[in-house]
């Protein structure tokens, strides 16, 4: 059986995420008595936009779940540092982090030297498995879940442009520059500029569908046998939040729509997204979706299932939302440092509720 992980975006609530592929490992090392093993001696693939990408790379790279959780408690704040109020003013609000610390944690995790003197490429032998990155090409407008798949038609060393080249560290950085918050990433290819940003600006801040497909249309060549026997799809969310209103919003105005709106949207596809993989695979395990459709976990549905499907997510509606901004407000943003303890335990009692290892083999 072939085995994809997908990490969805969601910031530093990735920290959620983690403690979920912390149990992972601690189970999988148990059933399989390697105290050693890490998640790319089990998977194939690994997937993820944004916060998810970083994770998703540090995972094919090789790296123990506890170090890379411990990037993000160590350097988080690091990573959300502001702009200077000197900034020119033509950039003065282009974003509202710096992007330097976080290009430079990057620069430092994927190099050939561990130093940052000699950046590790998209082809790099030091990635274990197939990795799949969704960044969004804001010159072109569109969308690229970019692979390290030598026979991808865009990873031709004939090309002038070959995705190849590009310095992993900046696929990575250019995955979770996040409009408003980090500046753009401009990568060169072919000798031509192209300005990058945050995957989650495309229908894929939750990537598992497209990587099921990357993994299994004749287009992409990577060529996996589809049915659930054959592959299995484990889809990490960053905890779903209800955008509807809560009663302290009041009624709705222009305000509100413009601080909504974005995160909605998001939201909205990231869920038609795991609707969307409950409907072609097997699911096996998920929340609720909504009332009407329930989870569709053992559903008969007409026509044959292309894989196995399990989602790990802790969904909060409007009115258990409204009483966790009453223990932190800024809980459901992107840069919700101070949270990180919270999102800790909450990860932790979820994973430790949910996880099993069937799930997992």
């Amino acid at each position: 059986m072939k085995r994809i992980l997908s990490l969805d975006g969601g910031g530093i609530r990735g920290v959620f995420s983690l403690e979920i592929l912390l149990r992972m490992q601690e189970l999988l090392r148990a059933e399989y008595d390697s105290r050693d093993l890490v998640l790319a001696d089990h998977f194939d693939l690994f997937a993820g936009t944004s916060t998810g990408a970083i994770i998703a790379t540090c995972l094919c790279w090789g790296m123990p779940v506890e170090e890379i959780l411990e990037l993000y408690v160590k350097y988080g704040r690091t990573m959300f540092r502001p702009v200077p109020w000197y900034r020119p003013i033509k950039k003065l609000f282009v974003s509202r982090y710096q992007a330097k610390p976080l290009s430079e944690l990057l620069q430092r995790t994927f190099s050939e030297d561990g130093n940052g003197l000699v950046p590790a490429m998209l082809d790099s032998a030091r990635l274990k498995k197939l990795l799949l990155v969704v960044v969004r090409n804001h010159t072109t407008g569109s969308a690229w879940p970019i692979t390290n798949n030598r026979k991808a038609m865009f990873n031709d060393r004939a090309l002038p442009d070959c995705n190849l080249d590009i310095p992993l560290w900046k696929v990575v950085r250019a995955s979770t520059a996040a409009p408003v918050y980090f500046d753009p990433e401009v990568i060169e290819l072919g000798g031509r500029p192209s300005v990058f940003v945050d995957g989650s600006v495309t229908p894929y801040n939750n990537p598992a569908l497209i990587a099921v497909l990357t993994a299994v249309l004749p287009s992409y060549r990577i060529d996996w046998l589809a049915g659930p026997e054959n592959i299995r799809l484990i889809s990490l969310g960053t905890m779903r939040f209800s955008s509807g209103l809560t009663a302290k919003m009041g009624k709705l105005w222009l305000g509100n729509n413009v601080s909504l709106i974005p995160s909605a949207l998001i939201q909205g596809i990231a869920w038609q997204q795991d609707y969307l993989c409950r409907c072609l695979g097997e699911c096996i395990f998920g929340d609720t979706l909504d009332m009407e459709i329930g989870d569709l976990v053992g559903t008969q549905l007409p026509g044959s299932r292309w894989f196995s499907y399990v989602r790990y997510n802790q969904s909060y509606n409007a009115a258990a939302l409204a009483k966790l901004v009453e223990t932190d407000s800024q809980l459901s943003k992107l840069d919700a440092i101070q949270a990180i303890p919270f999102l800790r335990e909450v990860g932790l009692a979820y994973a430790k509720e949910h996880v099993r290892m069937e799930h997992l083999i």
